[in-house]
């Protein structure tokens, strides 16, 4: 654990998949087309919290959805790459952008489509029911589901190791 937290201290970007991650992976679809998904408030919430600490956030995200684009915007998110199908060129137009080392960046995923950037990933997190190669690959598996507070397990994670997760939470306790 000392090294995943080391690895932990040094992220400034967190990328996050949506479809699996943000969500639990299911896809509501109405007659006309019409694409919904249910995001979780608190992983909403760590979001939030790890931006305000300085940690910058993105999402890539194989689909397209105004629902993302919104959600993501609500949240301040940044930085939101959309129907990316290869994932890796995204990540890297995203690292040269902001002129960061890989080993600077965390990105969370869940399915094989992830493991490209995550091979390249400072921090490497498979939610808790990521496929298995992808927990297999991962610097770390969290203990919740997608869509069900892992992301707000590796933000508070991250918040922790960068020593700001007690500064955070201060107003709240």
């Amino acid at each position: 654990m000392p090294d995943l937290r080391a690895r932990a201290a040094r992220i400034q970007l967190l990328i996050f998949d949506v479809d699996g991650v943000l969500t639990d992976g299911s896809l509501y679809l109405g007659d006309g087309g019409q694409e919904y998904k249910v995001f979780n408030s608190r992983d909403g919430q760590g979001m939030v919290m790890l931006r305000e600490s300085g940690v910058r956030l993105a999402v890539i995200t194989g689909r397209s959805s105004r629902v993302v684009q919104n959600r993501m915007e609500s949240l301040g998110v940044a930085h939101i790459y959309q129907g990316c199908k290869e994932k890796l060129p995204a990540y890297e137009d995203l690292r040269q952008r902001l002129g960061l080392a890989d080993e600077q960046i965390g990105y969370v995923g869940d399915d094989v489509v992830d493991l490209p950037v995550m091979r390249r990933a400072g921090l490497a997190v498979a939610v808790g029911d990521a496929h298995p190669l992808v927990r297999q690959q991962a610097h770390w598996c969290t203990q919740t589901n997608g869509g069900r507070g892992a992301a707000r397990e590796v933000c508070e994670f991250i918040l922790d190791a960068q020593g700001n997760l007690e500064r955070i939470l201060a107003p709240y306790r």
